[in-house]
């Protein structure tokens, strides 16, 4: 039987929330999508995979960093503006404490050609972790209302527009975000109007 609101896992409080988002983070260097999709729909089961694409997209067009954004929508959906700042405050407390103890080291050894390669090393893991997550996710278009064609012309297009072209991210937005939210609000609109007209036969 599927969850439902009531009975889908869901943090107890905002203490579990705040330890959730700060666990989260202390993981999350370099591949956070992966980490937060893992955690928040894998082990925890906080999102449906459906859900976590959608709030990921909307977390992305939003001014700051992702995770932050999406550590204060999940907030303020289940413990309302306190839970919004107790998951930005889960997201940013140790993390802080932590970059600002590796800044401090690594400003001694920046220099060095090993430390230089290691951190060339693991930009490389954390482009494959986020490939790795983006994988799994593809499932989760199925259900999109756009079809999954339009979806994956839109995949196609964004990486042309952002790997080759190197279009900025506002006219990105503008050149392929705002027809895609247009024509998803036309989607939907249909589905309804379909579904409204079953209940009416």
């Amino acid at each position: 039987m599927p969850d439902t609101p009531d009975t889908r896992p869901a943090p107890q409080s905002k203490t579990e929330l705040f330890y959730a988002f700060s666990i989260l983070a202390l993981q999350g260097f370099g591949g956070v999508l992966a980490v937060v999709q893992r955690e928040l729909v894998d082990k925890r089961k906080w999102l449906t995979a459906e859900e976590f694409v959608e709030d990921w997209a909307v977390a992305q067009i939003l001014p700051g960093p992702n995770v932050v954004n999406l550590s204060l929508m999940l907030g303020d959906r289940y413990f309302g503006w306190r839970g919004a700042l107790t998951g930005v405050a889960g997201m940013l407390c140790f993390p802080t404490i932590v970059v600002l103890l590796l800044a401090a080291l690594f400003a001694g050894v920046a220099d060095v050609p090993e430390v230089q390669g290691a951190l060339r090393g693991m930009g490389a893991v954390a482009a494959g972790l986020i490939a790795a997550a983006g994988l799994r996710l593809v499932g989760a278009l199925r259900s999109n209302a756009m079809g999954i064609l339009t979806c994956w012309a839109l995949v196609v297009a964004t990486f042309v527009a952002v790997a080759l072209v190197r279009l900025p991210l506002a006219w990105l937005l503008l050149a392929i975000g705002l027809p895609a939210c247009l024509w998803a609000y036309h989607c939907l609109g249909r589905i309804s109007a379909a579904n409204s007209g079953k209940e009416r036969a």
